[in-house]
C-alpha cells in the first residue's frame, strides 16, 4: 500500500490534472480554502479527480485563493474493485452515513432501491455525489464510486447482470458462517451487496431474490442489525472473504 499524506488537506477538482496545469477553483471551493481552513497563496494540498491520480498543487491568487498550479503527482491512479453497494432508501441523515461508509470500504457503484417496505420514495442524488466525494477527500480515496438514480428492486433484478454474485443480507438465513461461505463462492463477474429495508423483505421479494442465478444467502450474526449498520458489515465481510482485504496481506 503506497504512504498516505495525511497532514495535507486533499480536494477533489472536476479537471484534467498534468503537471503544470492550472486548474479554477469554484466559489465554494475558494471559499473553503481561504475562509474555513485559512490557506492562502503558496500554501501545498493535494488534488484528485477521478481519474489522474493525486496530485501536489500550490494555491495560487491575490487576496483569496483562485486557482491551483499543479506540481507533481505523488500517486497514480488506482482503480476500485467491481463491488455495487445495493441498499434500500434510508432518510437523510442515515443515508449521508451508508453513502459514506460503503465509499470508504471501496463499492465502486452506489445503486439505492425501492422495496415494498421502503419508507423513503425520494432521494437527492447531488447530496449523495457530495458525499462520495466527501468520503473521497477525507479517506485517500481516489477513484470515486458512481452513484445510481434509485430504481424498484423488481427492476433492479430483472436488468442486473445475471453473472455477478449477489449477497444478499438476510436475517432469516440459515448460513452460521459468512466468511466461509464468502470464500466458497465464485466472483467473475463482480459482486454486488444487497441490504433491504428495516423492515425486512416482503416474501415475494425474498422468493424473487432466491431465484436468482447466483445468490448467497446471508445471515450477519445473532443480533438484528440496523440497516446503515448492515451495509458496514456485509461490505466489511465481502472485502475481507473476496475484495481487496483478502489480498492486501
Amino acid at each position: 500500500m503506497p504512504q498516505l499524506d495525511f497532514r495535507s488537506q486533499r480536494l477533489f477538482v472536476d479537471a484534467p490534472l498534468a503537471q503544470g496545469a492550472s486548474v479554477e477553483l469554484d466559489r465554494d471551493q475558494a471559499n473553503y480554502l481561504g475562509n474555513v481552513l485559512r490557506l492562502g497563496s503558496g500554501a501545498s494540498i493535494l488534488a484528485f479527480n477521478g481519474r489522474d491520480g493525486e496530485w501536489q498543487a500550490e494555491i495560487a491568487g491575490r487576496k483569496r485563493p483562485e486557482r491551483l498550479t499543479i506540481v507533481r503527482q505523488t500517486r497514480e491512479q488506482d482503480q476500485l474493485g467491481d463491488i455495487t453497494y445495493v441498499f434500500a432508501l434510508l432518510k437523510h441523515a442515515r443515508l449521508d452515513y451508508v453513502v459514506q461508509k460503503a465509499v470508504e470500504m471501496g463499492a465502486a457503484k452506489l445503486q439505492p432501491v425501492t422495496t415494498r417496505f421502503t419508507q423513503v420514495s425520494r432521494v437527492n442524488l447531488e447530496r449523495m455525489s457530495a458525499n462520495v466525494i466527501e468520503a473521497a477527500e477525507q479517506c485517500g480515496i481516489l477513484s470515486l464510486a458512481a452513484v445510481a438514480a434509485p430504481i424498484a428492486l423488481e427492476r433492479y433484478l430483472a436488468e442486473r447482470d445475471a453473472q455477478r454474485l449477489l449477497v444478499f443480507c438476510d436475517e432469516a438465513a440459515e448460513i452460521a458462517d459468512p466468511l466461509a461461505a464468502l470464500k466458497a463462492a465464485r466472483t467473475t463477474g463482480g459482486i454486488d451487496v444487497l441490504i433491504g429495508p428495516e423492515g425486512g423483505f416482503a416474501g415475494e421479494e425474498r422468493e424473487a431474490l432466491l431465484r436468482q442465478p447466483r445468490t448467497l444467502r446471508l445471515c450477519l450474526g445473532p443480533r438484528i442489525l440496523r440497516a446503515d449498520t448492515a451495509g458496514v458489515a456485509a461490505l466489511a465481510l465481502v472485502q475481507a472473504a473476496i475484495g481487496d482485504w483478502a489480498g492486501s496481506g
